[in-house]
């Protein structure tokens, strides 16, 4: 806690750097001069960064935005050396201290108002906590108070204002942070005057407008509230062709309806929207809300459960709201006790009018040898929640807080199944008390803090026998009631168990119940382990395996070889060598008896299944007395293969043919024809929907040695994670299977790994470990003779070049590859390389050679079909256009590839066309139609939480005059 005493707050005059406004430096004679220009900027950076090193090559590329001068790291040092003399002649005690790769300003937080900012934020962040609401109000408007202008006002830098934007954009994010605390105390009547002139200084500011309307509504003052939404309206659509965001739209309908939700009330103790220094509400309102998450599996129909314990989870999960934190229930109980069915049920229970902003699960895997980690976890959820692959950072941390900050001011439901400890769902915790989470494990997680634990109990006889009237129908219950009540006696009343007794029962209608309680009756010694574990489960399970026929226990023992979290349904063909043309068929007596579950329906109509956990285990144990090694070996490479073909033929589609990638020899299983072809019609969404799966083969080919069809798997699978930015995934199955090849001695795979590497770190932006990778596979390709090989490493590192800056040996490693492209009849990676090195005519005024490369390069893409490609090559053609000085041509082109990116889902694609066009208006000297374009792009990148891209369009825009 903080005590009152301990809020203390430096005064200005302590200060001796003053950023936030011009800037301004003070030292105990007075004020200090700073020579306007390259010290003045260098100041400010240090200062931004201080108590932070900065490179020198920083400093650089922030005071020559093009070519720097060969004397540009003197003429920093110089700078430098000039700053340290000022600030010690006028007694600062500030040293700026050489430290490599650059310099290091030092500074107490009392010296920088910066500092004294962000350490009263946070204080109030605490202190609202904390309960302490009016004391969190006073300390935000002292810190806003702070402020003497815009931030580093007369600084010329462009990075330096994109910085001072971000802070200006603090500063107003702690104002609407105090008035919002200062309105929940009901001072509503003394906040209308200063909302109206913040409003009219950020007239775009939605929350500020939504402050003033419901100060102005509480005041008995509603029309002018509407009048102030509706002047909101016009100023929108008139400037950004936007309406107002829902939440100023329900404040609207609340006012025009008089709803007494409105009314002034006593505040929460807590509210998890502030955080003065960061715009988390912001960003999350950013996301796209018409695509809410709705990730839970399918509800039971059939779902019988303890209705007081149901209203106690329920409880947790919806008292959280008003209390600080977020509601956290962890269900727990032995295996089969219903653990995942009852979470399931209970979210769909709430996910309506309770959880109204979608649900979030993942299966985190526990009782397998390698869980979820939580990254991994992280990364679903973000993606779901609108942030595309390559947005996502590669941290754990760093996702947690851009989870957090997304989940800030949304009602959404987050059900972890199958926890395997508390390190594991920390990070997966959101920080709003607005949202709640539900866990199933089958650990007790102690050491969760906050955490309500509810254990599930076997069934009494009332809910076992409702469940098996369910099963069974409950005429036939009713019929030997007395044998229903014997069976639930002698299976424990364990849910799993029941249902698999019952579902034997259903399959056979001409058993009677006292004809299975006499079944049971002749295993008494194991019967009476029932209800003790593991070995009770077994048991029950094995009276449903001894029911099946030959093949069907033949096909459940193979499908334990699976490792991914579904079963789709060609996997039966696979495992048994059946080429039938619904091979999903085969599942279906093992769904009859319950040993398999149905959890969703393809678009194809094709089903997904799933093994219970404990089912699974049983299946393996089986296969492990009853099949031969060879036996194992065979199926496993079939399963295999058959996720290498179908990977395969989703590239073939999207890129129209076996074009920029390199197979090997594995053995393949092909799926008959006509299913691949319903099951692969969007391909790229197919290989999105099977990525766990298909990443799971790539893992589970390198534990079964088979290096040449987990290598060709993984190189294959960079068409899915080019697309989607799924990087981290790009990395991890390129290392598992480079440790596989390597161990085997595979040359070529190991030289197609280094190579796809390569093009990762190139993606990534890490020119010297993409360098390292490429060369070291170029190396064994030559020593292979292998030209597609070659051709593929020589066209990355040309980009290297391009880069690096050296265009002429850039272009001579083109003309390489596409020679060898050309021997291997690669006619997409020519169109490659052409559209590639077109930037490069382009760059040198050659703007007809680039545009013949790219009509060339066009039609290539367009006899293949490659959208992605034709993308690609038409927003270049674009460019060249502009540079020619043919707008009206350029517009309407790069004006099409916004339509064909937009059709794609592709944000990141529609944020580098919006900013095309914006350039290209602005150059037209159209400034207000370019602001268009930038604000626009802007908002894209604000979307999906690009912030260095953000950083670049604000820049546009302040460019503009």
């Amino acid at each position: 806690m903080i005590e009152s005493s301990a809020v203390e707050r430096t005064s200005s005059a302590q200060l001796a750097f003053l950023i936030l406004g011009p800037l301004e430096v003070r030292g105990p004679a007075g004020p200090v001069r700073i020579p306007p220009g390259r010290q003045e900027a260098i100041l400010a950076t240090l200062l931004l960064e201080a108590n932070r090193v900065v490179s020198t090559d920083y400093l650089v590329d922030l005071i020559w935005d093009e070519e720097p001068p060969d004397t540009a790291r003197t003429q920093v040092q110089i700078c430098v050396s000039r700053l340290r003399k000022g600030l010690a002649e006028a007694g600062i005690d500030a040293p700026i201290t050489t430290r490599p790769p650059g310099y290091l300003l030092t500074a107490a937080d009392e010296m920088l108002d910066l500092r004294l900012f962000n350490r009263r934020t946070a204080e109030a962040k605490v202190l609202v906590k904390e309960g302490r609401i009016g004391e969190a109000a006073e300390l935000l408007r002292s810190a806003a108070a702070l402020w003497r202008g815009q931030c580093l006002g007369g600084v010329t830098s462009d990075a330096l204002r994109a910085k001072a934007l971000q802070l200006d954009e603090d500063r107003l994010n702690a104002v609407e942070t105090y008035i919002q605390l200062e309105l929940d105390l009901g001072r509503h009547h003394q906040l209308v005057g200063e909302l109206g002139r913040l409003l009219h200084e950020n007239p775009l500011r939605e929350r500020l407008r939504g402050q003033l309307m419901l100060a102005l509504h509480r005041s008995g003052r509603q029309s002018e509230a509407l009048d102030i939404y509706r002047a909101g309206r016009d100023l929108l659509i008139e400037e950004l062709g936007l309406i107002p965001g829902e939440e100023l739209r329900l404040l609207e309908t609340a006012i025009l309806a008089g709803d007494t939700a409105l009314h002034a009330g006593p505040p929460a103790p807590a509210r998890p929207a502030v955080e003065p220094a960061v715009a988390a509400p912001e960003a999350a309102d950013l996301v796209q809300r018409d695509e809410l998450p709705h990730q839970l599996p399918t509800d039971t129909a059939d779902f019988v459960g303890d209705s007081a314990l149901i209203e106690t989870v329920e409880a947790v999960l919806t008292g959280g709201a008003g209390q600080g934190a977020v509601g956290v229930a962890v269900m727990i109980g032995k295996p089969g006790i219903g653990k995942s069915t009852t979470a399931t049920h209970i979210a769909h229970r709430l996910s309506g009018e309770v959880f109204s902003d979608g649900q979030l699960y993942c299966d985190l895997r526990g009782a397998q040898a390698e869980p979820v980690a939580p990254a991994d976890a992280l990364g679903r959820f973000l993606r779901a929640l609108g942030i595309p692959g390559p947005v996502i950072p590669s941290s754990l941390d760093e996702r947690a807080e851009m989870y957090r900050t997304l989940m800030a001011t949304r009602r959404v439901l987050v059900v972890l199944d199958d926890a395997y400890d508390e390190g594991q769902v920390r990070p997966l915790l959101p920080g709003s008390d607005t949202c709640a989470v539900l866990v199933t494990s089958r650990s007790r997680m102690t050491a969760l803090p906050g955490a309500r634990r509810i254990e599930l109990k076997i069934l009494d006889e009332t809910r076992a026998l409702e469940l098996m009237g369910l099963i069974l129908g409950p005429e036939r219950v009713d019929d030997e009631r007395e044998a229903a009540r014997a069976l639930i006696r002698t299976v424990g009343g364990l849910p799993l168990a029941l249902r698999i007794v019952a579902a034997r029962l259903a399959a056979r209608p001409h058993w009677s119940l006292a004809s299975m309680v006499n079944r049971l009756a002749n295993e008494r010694h194991r019967l009476d382990e029932l209800a003790y574990g593991e070995m009770t489960i077994r048991t029950s399970l094995s009276l449903t395996f001894d029911g099946l026929d030959a093949g069907d226990r033949h096909l459940l023992r193979r499908l334990s070889l699976a490792q991914g979290p579904t079963l789709p349904g060609w996997l039966a063909g696979a495992l048994m060598d059946d080429h039938r043309a619904q091979p999903s068929d085969l599942m279906e007596p093992l769904v009859d008896v319950q040993m398999l579950d149905v959890v969703s329906v393809e678009s194809t109509g094709e089903f997904r299944y799933r093994f219970h956990e404990i089912i699974k285990v049983y299946a393996r144990e089986q296969l492990s007395v009853t099949d031969s090694r060879a036996v194992r070996e065979s199926a496993t490479e079939r399963m295999l293969g058959g996720w290498l073909a179908l990977a395969e033929r989703a590239h073939r589609r999207i890129y129209g043919g076996d074009y920029t990638v390199l197979h090997g020899s594995a053995p393949r299983w092909v799926p008959p024809a006509d299913y691949v072809e319903e099951l692969l019609s969007d391909p790229l969404d197919w290989l999105d929907r099977e990525q766990e799966n298909l990443c799971n083969a790539v893992e589970h080919a390198a534990k079964e040695g088979l290096d040449e069809l987990c290598w060709d798997l993984a190189a294959t699978l960079v068409t899915l994670f080019e697309a989607r930015g799924y990087l981290d995934h790009w990395e991890t199955t390129h290392r598992v299977a480079l440790d596989a090849v390597r161990r085997s001695g595979n040359r070529r795979g190991t030289a197609a790994l280094l190579a796809s590497l390569g093009t990762l770190y190139l993606s990534r932006g890490q020119p010297e470990e993409s360098r390292e990778s490429l060369d070291q596979a170029l190396a064994i390709f030559d020593e292979l003779g292998d030209r597609g090989g070659l051709a593929l490493c020589r066209r990355d590192l040309a980009l290297l070049e391009r880069q690096a800056g050296d265009d002429d040996r850039a272009l001579a490693l083109y003309d390489r590859s596409i020679h060898d492209f050309g021997l291997i009849g690669d006619i997409v990676g020519r169109a490659t390389v052409l559209t590639q090195s077109a930037h490069i005519w382009m760059r040198r005024g050659h703007t007809a050679a680039a545009h013949a490369q790219l009509e060339e390069a066009l039609d290539i893409y367009r006899s293949v079909g490659f959208t992605g490609g034709e993308a690609r090559a038409l927003r270049r053609v674009g460019q060249v256009l502009f540079q020619r000085g043919e707008h009206a041509e350029a517009e309407r082109t790069l004006t099409d590839v916004l339509a064909m990116v937009r059709d794609s889902g592709d944000l990141i694609g529609e944020g580098h066309l919006l900013r095309n066009l914006g350039e290209l208006k602005a150059g037209q000297g159209c400034y207000e139609e370019a602001r268009d374009f930038f604000v626009r792009s802007l908002a894209v990148r604000e979307q999906i939480m690009d912030h260095g891209g953000a950083e670049i369009v604000r820049r546009d825009i302040a460019r503009l005059p």
